[in-house]
């Protein structure tokens, strides 16, 4: 839910505004469980220095859980602003918890089991009253990006053209495996329960922004939902496209990293429209099979390419994915640190890679939660250390031991 205090600017010839939106969940330091503080977290932030409109800082707000908060950054033309945003944003959160008793933790699912507590608002018991149990259930932690956009033809057109690559962003975010106390199975369950909302998933190529918003009204009026989880839309509140596939990166780099492929995906998108080249066809049923692969393996599987739509290394996919954007990324000043990361990450691995290991480690669920919140913190200094000091373990149960 983007604040309504953020103003983003239209895209001029200029480099292309950006902000993101994190999910997370609150979590009891000392046993891992979800708490359903949101609303304690929301009256100190309501209270405190930081309660005024962005640009001057993150802002917080509430979702569907009471175990789960929002944090909304502002928009910004230099990866670099955003990414001290992001970090900036985690810390204010989590020293918001901490007053309350809990932690701020970067994991897009619960390890342990948990029955989450509705926020009562009328939008969420609505939505309560019609999913019914998918709605119950979906205690999920995001990650969104917005883009300025010149309009929304342009915006869809780049909707259009960046369809194919979209799994790869959901396979590189991929920190969820975990789910009601037992491993899933899944790099990313996130997007298993996700897609079990009504409107969720890909789209068909859509051709114009009259086809776009033809297909929203007709949605509308079927009277199931009120605004569509397409994989990526055209923002109802501001020149952007917002991308919405990731998991919450439990690193902040790896958000910082995805901000920045992104907005290279819609800049080459934009030309390609603007130079006559046609999207990719390809169905948006072969596109849930994209989708399922990046779900299911992450980048510990073979991936499609978002070219050929046939099986290849997660090397390769995003070796081409650097590729298709890299022209893009030269001209952001971004190139070097989306390189870097890519490598990062197929080296050090996914956050779902990491949770599993500090689960082995650990032997506990808990483990895995002290684990994730220690390094949901980490300044970039702190990640050049080799070991993972996050962790003390007593007779199974883990506590963090750094701040």
């Amino acid at each position: 839910m983007w604040s309504l205090g953020v103003a983003f600017v239209a895209h001029t010839w200029q480099v292309r505004t950006f902000g993101v939106e994190e999910e997370f969940l609150i979590v009891d330091p000392v046993n891992g469980s979800p708490v359903p503080l949101a609303g304690d977290i929301l009256r100190l932030h309501s209270s405190g220095p930081q309660a005024v409109a962005p640009p001057l800082g993150p802002t917080l707000a509430i979702e569907l859980q009471q175990e789960q908060i929002e944090v909304i950054t502002s928009p910004h033309s230099s990866l670099s602003a955003l990414g001290a945003e992001i970090r900036a944003g985690r810390s204010y959160a989590d020293s918001l918890a901490r007053k309350a008793g809990a932690r701020i933790a970067a994991l897009a699912t619960s390890p342990l089991a948990v029955i989450p507590h509705a926020t009562k608002t009328e939008r969420y018991d609505a939505l309560l009253e019609k999913f019914a149990m998918t709605a119950r259930e979906q205690l999920t932690c995001g990650y969104h990006v917005h883009v300025s956009v010149d309009s929304d033809e342009e915006g869809v057109a780049v909707l259009d053209r960046i369809r194919s690559w979209l799994p790869v962003l959901t396979a590189l975010s991929s920190n969820s495996p975990f789910w009601n106390g037992a491993d899933s199975g899944y790099a990313s369950f996130r997007t298993q329960a996700w897609n079990r909302w009504s409107s969720a998933g890909p789209t068909e190529v859509f051709g114009s922004a009259a086809a776009y918003h033809s297909l929203v009204a007709d949605l509308s009026g079927t009277g199931v939902i009120m605004s569509p989880d397409f994989d990526a839309r055209l923002s109802a509140r501001h020149p952007t496209v917002e991308i919405r596939v990731s998991d919450v990166c439990l690193d902040a780099r790896d958000t910082v990293l995805i901000a920045a492929l992104v907005r290279a995906l819609v800049d080459t998108a934009a030309r390609e429209w603007k130079s006559g080249q046609r999207p990719d066809m390809v169905s948006a049923a072969v596109l849930r099979q994209a989708t399922w692969r990046a779900s299911r393996f992450g980048l510990h599987g073979e991936l499609l390419d978002a070219k050929t739509h046939r099986p290849d290394t997660a090397k390769h996919v995003l070796a081409a994915l650097h590729s298709h954007v890299r022209d893009a990324l030269e001209e952001t000043g971004d190139a070097l640190y989306a390189k870097e990361g890519l490598q990062r990450i197929l080296s050090q691995g996914t956050g779902a890679a990491r949770q599993r290991q500090a689960h082995q480690r650990t032997g506990s669920l808990a483990g895995v939660v002290a684990y994730a919140t220690g390094v949901t913190h980490l300044e970039p200094v702190d990640n050049q250390h080799t070991g993972e000091p996050y962790l003390s373990t007593d007779a199974g149960t883990a506590v963090l031991v750094a701040s």
